[in-house]
């Protein structure tokens, strides 16, 4: 993390002052040091470049860790399935067997190969109009930053497709932001890798208690890093306190009629913010004005699923063909 972020964190748990002790800087980075809350005495480390402010008490399922906790443990446990995946001609693997060895590959290193195979399976994955529109997205999102100045700081970055188009198109310092340290450790090494990482700090911690001060972020970002948020209301009060200027955030919206998807989108916990009129209620309760804009609508369909890691798929919606709504949420 950059030592700009100092003045713009707090303690997450009681929102207390911050003392820093750097033990390790490489100029304006901070690689290893602590922050210590003045008033309950938390300690919150950086190590590996990485500010670490995640807060107990919070509930939180990290399958970034569990995914790759469970690949790992199946194939050190059937090497005979490892040797299939990476020995098999690309081509004749599934999308889903395809994505996994991208994953092997990058876990050993093979950055660029890695990339190569992610984009061919998940060109596989999805229909030709989700892509597309996703891609419309991210565009219309980088356009609307490009005039502005100051860091922009990314809600719930996972594997990081829209850090690195921004930080390849802006000039703009990044902020990328996971409650899960693995994931941004990743992170860390494939922007390294590809060039990337000059201008981009990482910090972890749970959205719902963020480690920001009151207005302390101007532009905040997310790239669908709202569909998968149950009972949100706590979350976008949190976001709203430490927003002064705006939030963008790509996401879908199912049609309310789609009974298939709709069952199990009300199982999850996740209806709040998966249709358009809740999620505009949501937004409104919590204080934000919000506008919709580049709606478009695109099929979809349930990405492909495993053969040679069996059953294993990529994500859990849509469990039938729907078609999605997409568009950028301009909230301030």
């Amino acid at each position: 993390m950059h030592r700009y972020l100092m003045e713009m964190l707090q303690c997450p748990a009681c929102r207390g002052d911050l003392s820093w002790t750097i033990d390790d800087a490489d100029g304006e980075r901070i690689e290893s040091a602590k922050a210590t809350c003045a008033a309950c005495g938390t300690a919150y480390p950086v190590r590996e470049g990485i500010g670490v402010f995640l807060t107990s008490g919070l509930e939180r399922e990290d399958l970034w860790e569990e995914t790759e906790t469970e690949l790992t443990r199946y194939l050190r446990e059937h090497p005979e399935v490892e040797a299939r995946l990476m020995g098999a001609v690309p081509d004749a693997l599934s999308p889903a067997d395809l994505f996994y060895r991208a994953q092997l590959l990058e876990g050993r290193g093979d950055y660029g190969e890695a990339a190569r195979l992610a984009e061919r399976a998940l060109s596989r994955c999805y229909t030709p109009g989700y892509l597309a529109c996703h891609k419309s997205q991210i565009r219309g999102l980088i356009d609307r930053l490009r005039a502005g100045q100051g860091p922009v700081v990314d809600l719930a970055s996972g594997r990081g497709a829209l850090v690195e188009a921004m930080v390849r198109e802006l000039p703009r310092p990044v902020v990328a932001t996971d409650f899960s340290p693995r994931i941004l450790r990743r992170d860390r090494r494939w922007l390294r890798h590809f060039g990337l990482y000059d201008r981009v700090s990482l910090l972890a911690f749970d959205a719902r208690r963020t480690p920001f001060r009151d207005g302390a972020v101007h532009t905040l970002t997310t790239n669908l890093g709202l569909p998968n948020i149950r009972q949100p209301g706590e979350l976008l009060r949190e976001l709203r306190r430490i927003v002064a200027g705006m939030f963008l955030a790509i996401t879908h919206f199912y049609p309310e009629e789609d009974e298939a998807n709709g069952r199990l989108i009300r199982e999850a916990g996740l209806a709040s913010l998966l249709y358009r009129r809740s999620t505009l209620a949501e937004f409104a309760g919590a204080g934000w004005q919000v506008d919709v804009a580049n709606s478009q609508h695109a099929p979809a369909a349930p990405t492909p699923r495993g053969e040679i890691l069996e059953g294993a798929g990529i994500d859990a919606l849509p469990v039938a063909e729907t078609s999605l709504e997409w568009c950028l949420l301009v909230a301030r």
